[in-house]
This record gives structure tokens, C-alpha cells and sequence, in this order.
């Protein structure tokens, strides 16, 4: 009955692994996404005693399979991609855009692809989700009524002409692996992340976004493995089931 658990954990961890791979591959081209990795840790072992030649015994430890211990981003920077779009951001270095959601939850995202939406008559800076962008100062980003000539400095500082008019607050996190995934492309600060600070270290490049990290020659190497161990986990399942059903004839 043991080996039917074990391989059954097997099972279970190379599907959660599979996940994992497709929804990279589906990101592939996705603004802003961060590739996902899996990691597990062996289950509880229980202690067996083994006699050996001298008759003294051997402790041995007998594993019970694995279990899902954590899911990571892998927040190294993707290849700029450049479009021209005035609106369209990307950060070189460390550091997420700062947007708050209707309901007023702030969020922290890579992806850059903003634009021009509308607000008591005049307009802000917001996401292909209507997110909007906050500034320094926390508040959203009002533009200006002409929503032309706009220019980012390597700062953040946004200006137009008639000079500066807000500057894009950037977030780091002393643990970002400990950010909270929220959708594709979005995270939420937790306990583990700490809260945000300003990051310095960085700079803003316009008419550009940053496209995923994810790496699909690494992706199908991971794909091919995890099918075989898949499938060696199936295999060792069904013979512990043809086992099982053997000794239950014999009784």
C-alpha cells in the first residue's frame, strides 16, 4: 500500500511540474511575465530496522514519496523589445511599476504597456487592464490634455515642454521571491517580501517593454524529463497495484 502512495506523490509532483511548463510556454511572449519554477521536498521517512551480517541492526530510512514544497518566479530581466509607443515602459535593472486596482489594492508589475485613460474629464496614466499607474506620492498619474510629447527620463521623471509633471515610483523588495502572483503579470507584497522600497539602481527606457524570460529551449528540456518521470511514476503505480491485488488473492 506504501509504494501506491509514493508513486501516486510522484504522480502528482510531475503534473504539477507540467502545469508549471505549459503555462511558461503560453507566457511565452507575455509582457512582463516571469518564468515559474516548482520545488519539492521529500515526504516524511519512517525508520526501519535491518539486520545485517554481525547481526547488529542497520537503521534505514524508507521514503514516502515527495511533496509540493513552493512555487518561484525567476524575476531576471527579459529582452527589451522596442515599439515606439510613447507609453510604453520598461525598467532596466531591479524593480516593479507600482498600480492600484479599482478596488484599491496595490499591485507591482514589469509590464509596461500603458496608456491614456479616462478620469473626471481628463485623463491618467493606466494598464491594458485599467489599473492605474501611482507616482511617487502614491496618487495616480494625471497627463496632460494634449497626451503628446511626453518623454521619460532614466529616472522615471515624466515631463512634457511645459517641464516635469510626475515621476513613476518603482518598488524593490529585499525577497522578491516572496511576492504573492496575482494573475499572469501582476504581484502582491506579503509578510515574506517586505514591504516596498525605492529602488534606485535602474533606469526607465521608453517605447520599449519587456518581453518574458521565459527560455523555451530550457522549457522543452524540462517538458521531455518531466514526461519520462511521469511516466515512470505511472508505471511504478500500476505495478504496485498489480502487487497489491496479488497479495489480496493469496489471502
Amino acid at each position: 500500500m506504501q509504494a501506491i502512495y509514493t508513486a501516486g506523490s510522484g504522480l502528482a509532483g510531475q503534473q504539477a511540474r507540467l502545469d508549471t511548463i505549459a503555462a511558461n510556454v503560453a507566457n511565452a511572449n507575455t509582457t512582463g511575465y516571469k518564468s515559474v519554477r516548482v520545488d519539492f521536498k521529500d515526504a516524511l521517512y519512517a525508520l526501519m530496522d535491518s539486520p545485517v551480517s554481525d547481526g547488529e541492526a542497520n537503521n534505514l530510512l524508507l521514503g514516502s514519496g515527495v511533496v509540493l514544497n513552493a512555487t518561484g518566479s525567476d524575476f531576471s530581466g527579459g529582452p527589451l523589445i522596442e515599439t515606439g509607443g510613447p507609453l510604453d515602459f520598461a525598467i532596466r535593472g531591479a524593480g516593479f511599476f507600482t498600480v492600484r486596482t479599482p478596488e484599491g489594492e496595490i499591485l507591482y508589475t514589469r509590464n509596461g504597456n500603458f496608456s491614456a485613460g479616462r478620469f473626471d474629464g481628463g485623463s491618467c496614466l493606466v494598464t491594458a487592464q485599467g489599473y492605474e499607474v501611482l507616482d511617487a506620492e502614491g496618487d495616480r498619474i494625471a497627463l496632460p490634455e494634449s497626451g503628446s510629447g511626453i518623454s521619460v527620463s532614466d529616472e522615471g521623471v515624466l515631463s512634457t515642454e511645459a517641464g516635469a509633471f510626475a515621476k513613476l515610483v518603482i518598488a524593490a523588495f529585499s525577497n522578491p521571491n516572496g511576492l504573492s502572483a496575482v494573475g499572469e503579470t501582476y504581484y502582491a507584497a506579503t509578510e515574506t517580501s517586505g514591504g516596498p522600497m525605492a529602488e534606485e539602481d535602474l533606469s526607465v527606457t521608453q517605447g520599449s517593454l519587456e518581453n518574458s524570460n521565459v527560455n523555451l529551449a530550457q522549457e522543452m528540456t524540462l517538458l521531455i524529463r518531466s514526461q519520462r518521470a511521469f511516466s515512470l511514476a505511472s508505471r511504478a503505480l500500476q505495478t504496485a497495484d498489480d502487487m497489491e491485488g496479488l497479495a489480496n488473492n493469496l489471502r
